[in-house]
């Protein structure tokens, strides 16, 4: 809540490239409805491989990770979750879908949020939905070992008071339509994270609570591309963010700019991104293949069909292997073994 008081977000100066970066994202923003259109197929299996990596890389972000070949089935709803890892993955998927179909109707709440987290450790024996019992702190690993305080978040007692005015205040300031709402939903969620309200699973609720309000704001590029995938590529500069526009928070002394420079840079880079691979494919037809063709360019230059498999989820096996026999025909891949497991070679022709 402290970004929203006395005016302290319109008094936040905004650089010239952070202009250009919002007016780039503004016209993204209103090519999103002519791909709807034009691409609804290849639309339909970006969504499908976005999912499985939004579910996976927000998970092991946190140190969740599920045994290889898991994760497509997890997501997909074809199997049940067999550990703790699997649970919290399944979780993650349910909070998600119901984002992905029911976000126009969702109300931003504090109950929201609660049901939310409480969904996310659905299928563990722990119970979620409930603010933090007790004080807690984000810590930080020292090279020697041991552990630093690196935030000291809002107590377990305002927790309450803080996420009712935080959600307050957001809503007040989206209605008045003062600034442009991409800032409001960063300085929300870096508030939400400053505040921390729970004991566990607050860095997963906050990368959710993004896409709803994006989606809201009519940013639906998390749909097709896995912004969740970006911030775990760029997982050091994400915390560096968190943690530099965190530092004087409780007194109002905060600077908002590194986190909105890294906020808006995750979501211009999955449009441009989400651009490149729907202008490859001229039409629908083929459009898997070329979904595949992007992937091996994307993937280290050594990989198994496994590693593919996993980098565009909902795609058939077939039709991956079809994929890599027309790009070792052309010179663009080789096989380094036999079997299933084989690696391959990306060769850069």
């Amino acid at each position: 809540m402290k970004s929203f008081e006395h005016g302290y977000l319109y008094d936040t100066p905004v650089s010239h490239a952070l202009l250009r970066t919002m007016r780039a994202l503004g016209e993204y923003r209103g090519r999103q409805a002519l791909y709807t259109r034009q691409f609804p197929e290849i639309l339909e299996t970006l969504r499908r491989a976005a999912v499985v990596q939004s579910v996976e890389s927000s998970s092991r972000i946190e140190g969740v990770v599920v045994a290889p070949g898991r994760i497509d089935p997890l997501v997909l709803g074809r199997s049940k979750p067999r550990d703790r890892s699997e649970q919290e993955v399944a979780g993650y998927r349910d909070v998600l879908a119901e984002i992905h179909t029911r976000s126009p109707k969702l109300k931003l709440s504090g109950e929201l949020v609660r049901h939310w987290h409480r969904t996310l450790y659905g299928y563990t024996s722990e119970r979620g939905g409930a603010w933090k019992p007790k004080d807690n702190a984000i810590l930080e690993l020292q090279p020697g070992g041991g552990y630093a305080i690196r935030f000291k978040p809002v107590s377990a007692l305002a927790t309450p008071k803080f996420m009712q005015r935080l959600i307050e205040q957001f809503e007040r300031e989206q209605a008045q339509e003062r600034t442009d709402p991409l800032l409001l939903i960063a300085a929300f969620v870096l508030d939400f994270e400053c505040i921390h309200p729970f004991t566990d699973g607050n860095g997963r609720i906050g990368r959710l609570l993004s896409l709803l309000l994006l989606y809201r704001a009519e940013y639906e590029v998390g749909r097709y591309v896995s912004l969740e995938r970006i911030i775990e590529q760029s997982k050091e500069t994400y915390y560096e963010a968190l943690y530099r526009s965190s530092q004087g928070w409780h007194e109002g002394r905060h600077d908002l700019r590194p986190w909105l420079d890294y906020f808006l840079g995750t979501l211009i880079a999955a449009c441009k991104e989400f651009e490149e691979r729907v202008g490859s494919i001229s039409s629908a037809r083929g459009a898997k293949r070329e979904l595949v063709r992007g992937a091996v360019a994307r993937l280290p230059a050594r990989f198994t069909i496994s590693e593919l498999a996993r980098a565009c989820g909902g795609i058939s096996r077939r039709t991956l292997v079809r994929a890599l026999q027309d790009l070792r025909a052309e010179g663009g891949v080789r096989c380094l073994g036999r079997g299933p497991d084989a690696e391959w070679e990306r060769t850069g022709r």
